[in-house]
């Protein structure tokens, strides 16, 4: 037997190169290359024939086109970050680390899909048929309907879906499914592309919504060429620390809603349930304010949500660190110069830590106020006032902007009963907000001066 040539394909754009190089000459991503065994001559004939469809070139304005239709299932968090449900024909792809409760999740989702009347099918790859049966008792899904189908080959479970047309299909994972067509091993880029926009295809034809389970790399990405991502109409992620009962689904991309919306859930024995106030977990339980501690209203799509923000200001040595968690770092480095250029407040002898509770992300520069007068705080030693909170986002100039939103962030904030507020001057009420006190500044040094008068 001849034997069989190997290549080395990037893990990051799906480039190829007949040898091992440390750098990538596609992308230029360095240690991306993985060995596989080239395609043999033929291979590869007629392999896209499916995916092709033909069509009549239409004007814009002549083609009909309705409101989607969704089907809630049964998680009101989830449908959240869904946009309202699942959608007919829709391709969800949803990534997250090991163990933090993806297959759990779409378990509990199918199953309250099946009662409602839709036909549904779990396609596991990594586990058997016993093994699910098991999980689904564990979970309290007694005498549960859900067909499951223990197949990692495409073409079986193409052949299944079209035998069966279930309304929702999950397929766990996408890196487990391999095709007949393809000599790589499961889990490469060749083989997760094709794999998926096969599964697209059919999605689209059949109207049945296919959700994928990816795997996710060490830096928290998925695995699998980046084009996976822009095959599917919807991308969510799993976050929250494994070790912690909270968990948050995250929308990156939604064709069928709105982006950066999310859900958080509490893991219990039962599986996850939704957390109607995600504010309260976000929120330290202190008797009485501590130095170091602000909380800010953040918007995570059309939801406001409370976040606390913790600063601890510690003498460093030659070398200050500064360690952010859950905000940029970057960030943190240019509100400590504001500080000291416009505020006069000096941290550069000082290890700075700051620290958003609860492992949420906190990406919009609404946060800027609240973590600079969190560490000045924590410098002073002196606590807030109780029932205080502050958004706005800082410029380099000392100014204080307005955020998005304001209004809703000041009645969310007042609904649990909060009392002080210190917002940018341009998000003040024009009416006032019963039992809400408001302060509005248009400078850095405004606002600390501000909090030393109410301290």
């Amino acid at each position: 037997m001849a034997k069989e040539k190997s290549q080395f394909v990037c893990s990051d754009c799906g480039g190829t190169s007949p040898k091992w190089l440390g750098k990538c000459p596609a992308c230029g991503a360095w240690n991306s290359l993985v060995e596989g065994i080239a395609p043999q001559q033929g291979e590869t004939k007629n392999r896209f024939a499916a995916l092709s469809a033909t069509a009549e070139v239409a004007v814009l304005a002549d083609i009909e086109a309705n409101e989607v239709e969704r089907s809630p299932t049964g998680h009101e968090e989830l449908d959240r970050v869904l946009g309202g449900g699942i959608v007919e024909g829709g391709v969800v792809l949803i990534g997250g680390d090991p163990g933090i409760g993806k297959s759990t999740l779409l378990l509990q989702a199918l199953d309250s899909l099946q009662r409602q009347g839709k036909s549904t099918l779990y396609v596991t790859g990594e586990e058997s048929g016993a093994q699910v049966a098991l999980r689904s008792r564990r979970l309290g899904l007694e005498r549960s309907q859900v067909r499951v189908l223990a197949e990692i080959q495409l073409e079986k479970i193409l052949a299944t879906l079209q035998a069966h047309t279930p309304d929702v299909a999950v397929i766990d994972s996408i890196q487990t499914v391999y095709s007949d067509q393809l000599s790589s091993a499961p889990g490469s880029v060749a083989q997760v592309r094709e794999c998926a926009a096969h599964l697209t295809r059919a999605a689209k034809a059949s109207g049945t919504c296919i959700v994928l389970v990816g795997h996710v790399t060490k830096e928290g990405a998925l695995a699998g060429p980046r084009v996976l991502e822009h095959m599917v109409d919807t991308v969510l992620y799993f976050e929250g620390d494994t070790h912690g009962p909270f968990r948050l689904v995250r929308a990156i991309k939604n064709r069928f809603g709105a982006v950066n919306e999310i859900g958080v859930f509490a893991m219990t024995e039962r599986g996850l349930k939704g957390v109607s106030n995600p504010s309260a977990i976000f929120l330290s339980q202190h008797a009485e304010p501590v130095p170091g501690s602000c909380v800010m209203v953040t918007l995570e799509g059309t939801r406001p949500l409370l976040v606390e923000i913790q600063a601890l200001v510690d003498s460093g040595g030659p070398s200050p660190r500064r360690l952010s968690v859950g905000l940029d770092r970057d960030r943190l480095a240019m509100l400590l110069a504001v500080l000291h250029r416009h505020a006069g407040v000096a941290c550069m002898d000082q290890d700075v830590f700051v620290n958003a509770v609860g492992g949420v992300r906190i990406s919009e520069p609404a946060a800027d106020l609240a973590v600079m007068l969190s560490i000045a705080s924590s410098l002073r030693g002196k606590a807030l006032p109780k029932g205080f909170f502050a958004f706005g986002e800082v410029g380099l100039a000392g100014e204080v902007r307005p955020a998005p939103r304001g209004q809703e962030r000041l009645k969310e904030a007042a609904k649990l009963g909060f009392t002080v507020a210190l917002v940018p001057k341009a998000n003040a009420p024009k009416k006032a907000i019963a039992g809400l006190e408001v302060h509005a500044v248009e400078r850095v040094e405004e606002a600390l001066n501000l909090v030393r008068s109410l301290a």
